[in-house]
């Protein structure tokens, strides 16, 4: 193994560089491998039917996109209408109300599908350095997700729903890189092993096992200056 810091040969377990002094912060489990060129690496298996976090991830944007023409369509009614308040008003906050649950059942239906598709599991390769997280979907499930991809953007041309061709071309990435420098704020939601590494237009999802999830958030934190 080399140091991240200044690549001088390490021992095993070292704790320190013999060239420049840093320390070397070993993984708390096997789960996490320290490799020869200075990354962290580790794999991770989610599932897609215990973990909600792809179901939280596809109902919010298709929220607050609705929200947005709720809002629009709200503002037209009140300059518009002399009846605005309260009956129109009323009347616009069901129909958003029913919208809401039915595209909750939606989104719980699709997911359900994913899953079904992917096989129940979202596998994930992690690579972290001092100057950033990688993370790289599993090669054996990229043409699945890119199948899935080009199906939500012929679906969103073939109806004009741009907002679904957005999430078609967005989900045809198969890797995400968040270098510290540029992160604003790191988020941990433990209980889903999930860390949000946020920037401005990037939104990266680090999972790590619970026995190695405070050596991921530690490591991340630590680096990031914005944060």
């Amino acid at each position: 193994m080399n140091c991240p810091k200044c690549g001088c040969a390490l021992r095993q377990n070292a704790g320190f560089c013999p060239g420049c002094g840093n320390a070397v912060i070993q993984p708390p489990s096997r789960n996490i491998v320290f490799c020869p060129d200075g990354k962290y690496r580790w794999v991770y298996e989610m599932s897609l039917l215990k973990n909600p976090t792809v179901f939280f991830l596809v109902w919010k944007i298709f929220f607050f996109v609705f929200l947005g023409i709720f809002t629009f369509i709200i503002i037209l009614d009140a300059v518009s209408s002399y009846d605005f308040f309260p009956d129109r008003l009323l009347g616009d906050l069901k129909f958003f109300g029913i919208f809401v649950v039915g595209m909750t059942v939606i989104v719980a239906v699709s997911v359900l599908i994913y899953a079904a598709i992917m096989g129940g599991k979202y596998c994930v390769l992690f690579e972290m350095d001092e100057q950033g997280v990688r993370h790289i979907q599993h090669p054996k499930q990229i043409k699945k997700a890119q199948a899935l991809a080009d199906l939500a953007v012929l679906a969103g041309f073939a109806t004009g729903n741009l907002s679904v061709m957005g999430m078609g071309m967005n989900g045809a990435r198969t890797e995400m890189y968040s270098e510290f420098g540029k992160v604003r704020s790191v988020k941990a939601y433990r209980r889903r092993n999930l860390i949000k590494v946020n920037e401005v237009l990037n939104h990266n999802q680090v999972y790590a096992e619970k026995e190695d999830f405070d050596f991921v958030l530690n490591y991340i934190s630590s680096r990031v200056p914005k944060k």
